[in-house]
């Protein structure tokens, strides 16, 4: 399992894709895309430092209601359900489904002790 980024709830993403921009190191960024089966907005940059998502839309309301911009750490795995399996105490809020914003590779949200964890399906 290995860090891939760091997910932002955002209302704005033209305005956070700026802020990004104007105070991090970006070396690239995605187009905005939605992805109706998350029923959401992304943008994925990648900084010298860390990768970002940023995400917006009814999946984040509350979040963004809270002021709580950040939203959930991801870690590509190579093996979905043994990464999910490996989670002792954690509940799967969001079973694996296919990403646009990573070329349809499979997705999980589990909810643990330490915050929401998305599992990114490895690159075959």
């Amino acid at each position: 399992m290995n860090f891939h980024h760091l997910g932002i709830a955002t209302n704005n993403i033209g305005k956070s894709l700026s802020f990004v921009k104007n105070t991090f190191e970006v070396i690239s960024y995605t187009d905005t895309i939605y992805d109706p089966k998350q029923d959401v907005e992304l943008v994925l940059i990648v900084t010298k430092s860390v990768n970002l998502e940023l995400v917006s839309g009814s999946t984040v309301e509350k979040f963004v209601e809270k002021r709580q911009s950040y939203y959930h750490i991801c870690y590509e795995v190579v093996n979905m359900d043994n990464a999910i399996e490996s989670f002792d105490n954690s509940i799967l809020v969001s079973s694996p489904k296919e990403a646009i914003l990573f070329n349809n590779r499979k997705v999980a949200f589990l909810l643990t002790p330490i915050g929401l964890i998305e599992l990114l399906e490895s690159e075959k």
